[in-house]
């Protein structure tokens, strides 16, 4: 049973847009599937934050379950029909409503179309497409960007598979023909309007059709330059590093990023230049000897300004 989107993401039911960004990107980085291999508890918590926060980030889905009309898991809650005893009691305890708005003409033509079963036949007559239905998918980074099936419950008895396209973006709608809800007097059934969430991933970011990674180089690889290899959303290539390259320097892989008509955006590298973890002796020695014979200030033209 799902549960409850705000208990999931630890926020309050006032909470702000912000606040509950934050809360689910905080929870998905935590319990990311990637970062926990084997882990099935944090990738079933992962795909409940995913499911809460559906709801949540979006405006109108959050007002429609506040309402309570769909419940934890996104799915329609069954509109709530009066019985006979709320038509004819009024308010206040009072047995009957009042018919001052009803007028006497009115009240003639109403026991008229009873008596002829006009409604009935009007009803039969009437021809109404069924409502749309409302859902929530979230997707991995990579299925998103390479495509993927997912298979979504509509209801407990009720499953479907959902083709992704690739470069399928963050807050995109799939529209599945035919599988809202019942239409009325033999009417054609509504759609299924699936708004689908990208899950962050913890190296790639997307930048419209491109892809952003930071990748954490040596040293001795950013200043004598050389081959390494380099994560895409399609599989690791190698990539060569220009000699005397510094953190922040950019690089570009073409055709790397998210598919798109016609091909694909890039992907965009920037190095970082990390030393070992734990401090090197050798190499501290050989940098205070370089460093009396080449002095250089990388800070002075900022100081200056």
């Amino acid at each position: 049973m799902a549960k409850n989107p705000y208990d999931v993401l630890g926020v309050k039911r006032d909470a702000s847009e912000d606040e509950i960004r934050r809360a689910y990107r905080r929870l998905a980085k935590q319990f990311h599937p990637d970062l926990n291999p084997g882990n099935q508890q944090a990738e079933a918590r992962f795909k409940e934050i995913g499911a809460a926060n559906d709801i949540l980030s979006d405006k109108d889905r959050r007002a429609r379950f506040d309402r309570g009309e769909i419940d934890e898991s996104g799915a329609e809650r069954p509109p709530q029909h009066p019985g006979w005893r709320g038509f004819a009691e009024g308010p206040e305890g009072a047995k009957y409503y009042s018919s001052e708005n009803i007028a006497p003409g009115d009240l003639d033509d109403l026991f008229a179309m009873f008596s002829r079963g006009g409604f009935r036949e009007r009803a039969g007559d009437v021809k109404m497409r069924g409502p749309d239905s409302h859902y929530g998918l979230t997707v991995e980074f990579l299925d998103a960007l390479n495509g993927a099936t997912k298979r979504i419950a509509f209801a407990p008895d009720k499953t479907l598979d959902v083709t992704i396209p690739p470069g399928l973006k963050d807050g995109q709608i799939l529209r599945l023909a035919g599988q809202g809800g019942e239409g009325m007097g033999g009417g054609p059934k509504g759609d299924a309007l699936i708004e689908v969430h990208v899950a962050p991933h913890p190296l790639f970011r997307r930048v419209g059709d491109d892809i952003e990674l930071e990748l954490p180089v040596t040293l001795a690889e950013a200043a004598l330059g050389g081959k390494i290899a380099v994560p895409t959303p399609t599989g690791a290539v190698t990539m060569t590093v220009p000699s005397g390259s510094n953190t922040g320097t950019r690089l570009r892989l073409k055709g790397k990023g998210a598919p798109r008509p016609g091909g694909a955006g890039d992907e965009y590298i920037t190095l970082k230049v990390a030393l070992p973890d734990k401090p090197d002796r050798e190499l501290a020695e050989f940098l205070r000897s370089w460093e009396t014979k080449h002095p250089y200030d990388p800070r002075r033209a900022k100081v200056e300004s």
